[in-house]
């Protein structure tokens, strides 16, 4: 026991000072380590999921020959997005529970290298259901690693205002992700005939892909110095830790807080698969770039792209400067709807289908609002739920609302394209996005009046 302690004394050391000013002031090594870690397995959960919304169309062009905008290319336009999300929410519920099972990091490391090896399958797939079945696997590992992660690094800091820096830094790392997908789609369609041929073609889509394997390197390497969640290690280690069960989250101490953040997670999800997602297919439809080469065409998408990530990473920083300067989490998700209701309509409804510029300059603040209440999730999450239901807790609300219920959005955008009135297939579906955003956003508007305050600074025992 004593030597356990003076462990979490060294996990936690840095947050020991109450007047701690930086998020990151006298981090220990392996604190440094942890956070890097986590770091890098959020950057790449971006990747993975946004990689879908770069290639899903020379991919389906490439395996189905569907014609755009068709109806059969919008079924399997919806099935690429919606099935990885939905596999991904079924077996993130497994996911949660073993991170409460089993310890945050050995749940953590293994779902990276899924999701890595899985990716660089879903490069050499000969089929549209190859290349599905190979998409869901590597969902599966991207939504187990995400709830591990930040049950992780929320248990090492004691002191709560550097927990919820921390957390709120370390999620910044999603536009990272964000940004090298977006890298890595432009280097993959400038300089594709330069690769190996992979099944004899030259194919963008299939390096972009492949490149999903980079995060198994620095772990595998990492692995043998990680530390596991000392809060997590001394209950186990003293026989209290408690078997999680699904039926606690409905029991009416912890019943609201279960059905509350699902729905608004479910809506902010929405927003991501079903809108913001689907932005690189508009792109093609703009007046300014009809007329363009292919080529050409794929590195505007990219371009936009980039765009959409700056305002990741500025939204995700943006709220991890005022998650301590807010303490209502109610006001502090209000301050990213309220905007987001109506940038996002302005985006959809008018900037998508008459201007590249107004698109970029949109999707940049589109981008930002719409990644403050995710990272308010990470951090809010942890704070509801006891030690042995943490990770229970927040695979719920991720899995079940984000993946399975929010993810659907992307089948109403989908569906609501093929009814549009007129007009491109690229003006239909920003057309469907946008009233996806409206309704999501009036359900989140709704729901916030029902989010229930966290009672203490500290982590629930």
């Amino acid at each position: 026991m004593e030597e356990l302690a003076g462990s979490r004394r060294v996990i936690g050391g840095g947050a020991a000072n109450p007047g701690l000013i930086s998020a990151f002031a006298c981090l220990t090594p392996i604190q440094w380590l942890v956070c890097g870690v986590a770091a890098l397995g959020f950057a790449f959960d971006l990747y993975e999921t946004l990689v879908t919304a770069l290639i899903a169309r020379p991919a389906l062009a490439t395996l189905g020959n569907f014609k755009l905008g068709s109806p059969g290319y919008n079924l399997w336009v919806g099935l690429m997005f919606y099935m990885p999300l939905a596999s991904g929410g079924i077996f993130g519920l497994l996911g949660g529970y073993l991170t409460d099972v089993l310890g945050r990091r050995r749940v953590l490391v293994w779902s990276i290298l899924l999701y890595a090896f899985s990716a660089c399958a879903a490069s050499f797939a000969v089929t549209l259901p190859q290349l599905l079945l190979f998409r869901c696997t590597t969902v599966v590992g991207v939504c187990v690693e995400y709830v591990a992660g930040v049950a992780w690094v929320a248990e090492l800091f004691s002191n709560p205002k550097q927990r919820e820096s921390v957390l709120g830094y370390t999620q910044a790392a999603f536009g990272l992700g964000g940004l090298m997908v977006t890298a890595a789609y432009f280097v993959a369609v400038t300089y594709a005939e330069r690769f190996p041929a992979i099944h004899g073609r030259h194919e963008a889509w299939r390096y972009t892909l492949l490149s999903g394997l980079i995060p198994a390197i620095p772990l595998i390497l990492t692995r043998p110095f990680l530390p596991e969640s000392p809060i997590w290690q001394e209950k186990k280690s003293k026989g209290t830790l408690k078997r999680p069960r699904f039926g606690e989250l409905f029991q009416p101490s912890l019943r609201k807080t279960t059905v509350v953040t699902t729905l608004l997670v479910a809506c902010s999800y929405a927003l991501a698969s079903g809108v913001i997602l689907q932005t690189p297919r508009m792109v093609p439809g703009l007046p300014e770039v009809r007329g363009f080469a292919p080529r050409l065409v794929e590195q505007t998408v990219s371009g936009v792209q980039l765009f959409q990530e700056l305002g990741t990473i500025a939204g995700r920083l943006l709220f991890a400067f005022l998650v301590v300067r807010i303490a209502t989490q109610k006001h502090l998700l209000r301050v990213f709807l309220v905007p987001g209701s109506i940038v996002f309509s302005g985006v959809y409804f008018f900037a998508a289908t008459h201007s590249l510029r107004l698109l970029e300059y949109g999707i940049f603040l589109a981008g930002l609002l719409l990644n403050g209440p995710f990272s308010l999730w990470g951090n809010y999450l942890p704070r509801m739920y006891p030690t042995h239901l943490r990770g229970t807790g927040e695979t719920f609300a991720i899995s079940i609302g984000a993946r399975v219920i929010g993810a659907s959005g992307v089948l109403l955008t989908t569906q609501l394209t093929n009814l549009m009135p007129g007009g491109s297939a690229a003006a239909r579906l920003a057309y469907s996005a946008g009233t996806l955003a409206v309704l999501a956003y009036s359900l989140s508007l709704i729901g916030s009046f029902w989010l229930r305050e966290p009672e203490h600074a500290q982590l629930p025992d």
